[in-house]
């Protein structure tokens, strides 16, 4: 009861934990109005014409990363759920990975089932427990993990960077005397992980660290496994935009979005250099600074309703080039085989 009561007051005092649906509420009426504006309760689907749903929802990522040059992003391949072992391995070895893995589901979002593989029967467990086409990718081990929204006019030369997101992996210090079990319960962002830790058995939760070592608990950056998402606009330049602007001219048919990345340094990644895109996210994507601890509930709002007006502009002028928005028939079979798709994962 105390451990339920404990996250309820640390979910409370944070609006960074709040549902979703919470948080985006106040901005429903605006997005009607966008919508009413567009004709089209569906305009967000002509943002990225290149990209399913323009990224909003039940999108392929390996469709994705077919979009980019192959040095963008990491050694990757598609595992179908018929593939057996013995394909599965010759596909890690034409594409030249190596444990340790990343392994995720090819569509799913906020996370889910994204787990990093260090071995073989990990991976034979995984397939077994994925009953969905799902991405391999090498891990990559640049120190600095970068979330980055990017958005151009589709009749505009130069694009913008709007948002840069530094991503500390959840970790916790060492004091010399406590366990990682105490140092987890310590450390409020850590200990709404702890459930999940436990139930995963990858860290020895009696360790005591010694004083000032540092352990990573999640190994990815992501906000629902506890990562801290701290505001970095202040790198961006002409250096950076100018980087991101001619990635982003390399992928068809993009306009609007999110990379995720990581890179050895944020000057390397100003030069275009040493890097590798995780994943990119499209209309569905935040500008995720605004998860800064601290960060106004109020301002996110403010950010969150210029990004709409970003989309809604980005989707409009693709729709006067051509590109049509999706249909409402279009729109329901794609929910069908979304509740499909979640439906086949729960009956695994």
């Amino acid at each position: 009861m105390l451990f339920r009561l404990k996250i309820f007051f640390i979910k409370l005092g944070s609006w960074e934990y709040w549902p979703m649906w919470v948080v985006y509420f106040p901005l429903a009426f605006y997005y009607v109005y966008l919508a009413i504006k567009a004709r089209s309760l569906f305009f967000f689907s002509a943002s990225n014409p290149s990209i399913e749903t323009g990224g909003m929802f039940f999108e392929s990522k390996w469709s994705i990363f077919k979009l980019m040059p192959c040095h963008y992003y990491p050694s990757t391949i598609l595992v179908e759920p018929q593939d057996d072992y013995t394909i599965i391995e010759a596909k890690l070895i034409a594409a030249k990975i190596h444990f340790p893995i990343i392994a995720k589901p090819d569509r799913g979002e906020r996370g889910w089932r994204v787990k990093k593989l260090n071995h073989l029967q990990a991976l034979i467990d995984y397939k077994t427990q994925t009953p969905v086409p799902f991405l391999i990718q090498s891990y990559v081990d640049y120190p600095v993990e970068l979330s980055i929204f990017y958005y151009r006019h589709p009749k505009s030369v130069k694009g913008k960077v709007t948002s840069v997101t530094y991503k500390k992996l959840l970790s916790v210090v060492g004091d010399g005397v406590t366990s990682i079990d105490g140092l987890i319960r310590k450390n409020n962002r850590a200990f709404l992980q702890y459930l999940r830790l436990k139930k995963e058995s990858l860290i020895n939760l009696n360790e005591i660290l010694p004083f000032g070592e540092e352990r990573i608990l999640v190994p990815y950056g992501n906000h629902v496994l506890g990562t801290m998402f701290i505001n970095f606009n202040h790198i961006i330049d002409d250096a950076l935009t100018t980087s991101i602007d001619t990635i982003s001219k390399n992928i068809e048919g993009f306009y609007f979005g999110r990379f995720d990345l990581r890179c050895a340094s944020i000057d390397d990644l100003k030069e275009g250099k040493n890097f590798a895109i995780l994943e990119l996210n499209g209309a569905g994507a935040e500008p995720a600074h605004i998860y800064h601890p601290g960060f106004s509930f109020i301002e996110a709002q403010k950010v969150l309703m210029q990004h709409f007006k970003m989309l809604f502009d980005a989707a409009k002028a693709n729709q006067q080039k051509g590109v049509p928005y999706m249909s409402y028939q279009s729109y329901k079979q794609t929910k069908q085989l979304e509740k499909a798709f979640k439906l086949q994962v729960q009956q695994a």
